[in-house]
């Protein structure tokens, strides 16, 4: 495709299409809920930091609402006093825009602004991976300090990982929006929010592990919390999903796993066709191929398939690639490009050692366990099933945790030595934790207590979670495990991640 600066013409329509706050100084309301995620509402004061300049690009899965996030963020520069035409915003998924070279369009939204180095734009590049070559022009941007100040979108993470390392260093930060956590759909609900969660679990610390020893023995966490993990479990979390559900319902309350089929069963099949038709599909057959030129998009739909019905499981590549006729090679690639999009993730099993981490087996996981439902097309019958049931318990409790991870870089793994395993280590350098997610109080223990026999920096650190389970703080440096709620257990990983977003972002 020949690249070239902007038509005048066609630059102007893009203007007054894109950027409505131009003519009225306000961002409509259909375009920026008055309903914001954590992100949205620190994203904006990291830009307008002006001692230490990085762009920041946000990532996530479809539909998990990064643009909105973008709308809201100006919104809030707009409050805060920037001109709106200093607040520019350009859809690189727009079919002129991807006819017309990066550095063109900037050029244009300079002169059109009138920014400077005191006063620069704040440029908003949605879907920014559309755009050829677009992490030179940043590099660019950055390098020779254009008087632009970037917040970018992307979903196809593909490309954008791949050259993060070669140009993005130093450069850009990149900031991780994940589906809703159960914080965030209480806050949704109930107007609770971060500060509400950490009000309840009596405050969050530094670490994890420092947050879990506050809870105080013996204490649950409340009904309305169980209610908001059923909700996510049977609808998952994503922010359409769930305005639709808090739109139609009279709220959390006296939902319970015995109503909740019920009450939710409808929505949960709504929920299933809206995942397939924009998050599945569309990262299958639309974001993959465009990132990495994927001729058969099919098989990797395939792969999804199956992997969909290992959810919690061991990989086992061999067997999976002699069930789809695939070689090892292809499944490799095909299994990263559904991680890169945000569909699934893996944990290696954890060895304490780095040179053998990546030869043992890894457990797989979906990024939302209703996008796992819905790749299946499974109706209700997760809900019917407490083997299923309990796989999404599993998958949910591992998708807030890598949220957390995400965000304070801390690395997960999987632990499993012959018969003994357990869920999940939380490699915190200096505050290791481990747990065991289970659907029932009665769940084996051993498999913590031997890792702690083998790996003695466990002692004291290792927690079973399951619902109803009473707080039990593990004796110091011992063998015997903790227990956790697991609706307290999810409040307090969902307090963290807020607390590590606000370090991320540099903010107090």
């Amino acid at each position: 495709m020949q690249h070239r600066d902007p038509d005048p013409e066609e630059f102007e329509r893009i203007r007054i299409s894109q950027n409505p706050w131009h003519r009225n100084g306000e961002v409509p309301e259909a375009l920026a809920q008055r309903v914001e995620r954590s992100l949205a509402s620190e994203l904006w004061r990291r830009l307008l930091q002006e001692d230490f300049r990085r762009f920041q690009v946000v990532l996530g899965p479809r539909q998990v609402g990064k643009t909105t996030v973008l709308y809201q963020t100006v919104r809030h520069l707009l409050g805060a006093g920037i001109e709106p035409r200093r607040v520019w915003w350009l859809r690189l998924d727009d079919p002129y825009l991807q006819s017309v070279q990066l550095g063109g369009l900037v050029r244009a939204v300079i002169r059109a602004s009138g920014a400077t180095a005191e006063h620069p734009v704040f440029l908003m590049l949605d879907e920014v991976v559309y755009a050829d070559q677009w992490d030179r022009w940043l590099k660019t941007f950055y390098d020779d300090r254009w008087p632009v100040q970037v917040a970018a979108t992307s979903s196809a993470a593909t490309t954008l990982r791949d050259r993060r390392a070669e140009s993005g260093v130093g450069r850009w930060d990149l900031q991780h929006l994940t589906p809703y956590s159960l914080v965030e759909v209480l806050d949704l609900v109930q107007g609770t929010g971060e500060s509400g969660s950490a009000v309840h679990l009596g405050g969050v610390g530094e670490t994890l592990g420092e947050t879990l020893r506050q809870l105080g023995e013996g204490s649950l966490a409340s009904d309305a919390a169980a209610a908001g993990r059923l909700v996510l479990l049977m609808l998952g979390g994503f922010p359409e999903v769930l305005a639709q559900w808090v739109h139609r319902t009279e709220g959390l309350d006296s939902l319970s796993e015995e109503n909740a089929a019920d009450r939710l069963g409808i929505q949960m099949l709504v929920s299933q066709r809206f995942l397939r038709s924009d998050a599945v599909v569309g990262s299958v057959y639309k974001d993959i191929p465009q990132s990495v030129g994927v001729r058969d998009p099919l098989a990797l739909e395939r792969l999804l398939h199956v992997l969909a019905g290992r959810v919690t499981g061991l990989l086992n590549p061999s067997r999976i690639c002699s069930d789809l006729g695939l070689a090892q090679p292809t499944f490799d690639r095909y299994l990263s490009y559904l991680e890169s999009a945000f569909l699934v993730f893996t944990l290696p099993n954890y060895s304490g050692s780095e040179a053998t981490v990546q030869r043992r087996g890894r457990k797989l996981y979906f990024v939302d366990g209703a996008v796992r439902n819905a790749v299946l097309q499974s109706g209700r019958s997760p809900w019917q099933d407490p083997v299923e049931r309990g796989r999404l318990l599993e998958n949910h409790a591992m998708s807030e945790l890598r949220s957390l991870a995400l965000q304070s870089g801390v690395r997960l793994y999987h632990w499993r030595d012959g018969k003994h395993e357990v869920d999940v280590v939380f490699d915190h350098p200096s505050d290791p934790l481990a747990f065991e997610i289970a659907s029932s109080p009665g769940h084996t223990r051993s498999g913590l207590r031997e890792l702690t026999l083998r790996h003695g920096r466990f002692g004291g650190r290792c927690y079973l979670v399951a619902p109803q389970l009473p707080v039990m703080q593990p004796p110091e440096g011992g063998v015997e495990p903790g227990t956790l709620p697991l609706d307290m257990f999810l409040l307090a990983v969902g307090g963290q991640a807020h607390r590590a977003l606000r370090r991320s972002l540099l903010l107090p």
